[in-house]
């Protein structure tokens, strides 16, 4: 089964990943794509990230109108901070006749040689990268392992960011067209972001 994966903070989920996974999911003929809210992030966030259950639900019911689309549990149950490469290899320990496409924006390849076991993640997946046109991934002089598994996927991208949901929220404003109302709903009921300082904007 073609399965693409796109892990994330999601604090919260906006139109934006879903743009970009469904655009992936079309162009690569993807049979589902599964999001995978993190447990702990291997990188120091500047702001302090929502418990793993709120992300996880937020995920959930933006996903929940996308027959093809699932939301996954897998990083946040198993505890520990969150690295792609064991996802992907408990992933393949499940599910063996997956072939596995990690999703991603083409910013995020820029550092992936800092992430863990970068070449192994792409021994088990292809790696499929966002980008606006134009972009030039011989520009971020990755090593051929990397590259030769790496699909530039050209395409406009929603100008949409987690942290300016959450700066929105907290100043009061409408995040309404941003993310889904099912998720908007959420925030609201759960009170999320609002007693919280405002953030520079830095993430996706």
């Amino acid at each position: 089964m073609r399965t693409g994966i796109l892990g994330g903070t999601f604090d919260p989920i906006h139109y934006a990943h879903l743009f970009v996974a469904e655009e992936a999911r079309q162009r690569f003929e993807l049979e589902q794509v599964v999001f995978v809210p993190c447990g702990i992030p291997p990188h120091k966030k500047s702001y302090a990230v929502s418990p793993a259950e709120h992300r996880f639900a937020m995920t959930l019911l933006a996903t929940a109108s996308n027959p093809h689309f699932r939301a996954s549990r897998i990083e946040i149950e198993r505890g520990g901070v969150s690295y792609t490469v064991d996802t992907l290899e408990q992933w393949l320990s499940l599910y063996p006749h997956h072939e596995l496409f990690l999703i991603m924006g083409a910013d995020s390849l820029a550092y992936m040689t800092s992430w863990k076991q970068p070449e192994r993640i792409c021994q088990m997946a292809h790696i499929i990268a966002a980008s606006r046109p134009g972009f030039d991934l011989a520009s971020l002089h990755l090593p051929d392992t990397l590259c030769r598994r790496v699909y530039v996927m050209e395409m406009p991208l929603l100008d949409i960011s987690a942290t300016d949901i959450r700066n929105r929220v907290r100043r009061g404003a409408s995040i309404r067209y941003l993310t889904p109302d099912s998720v908007i709903q959420y925030i609201l009921k759960h009170q999320l972001y609002r007693n919280e300082p405002l953030e520079e904007p830095n993430e996706f």
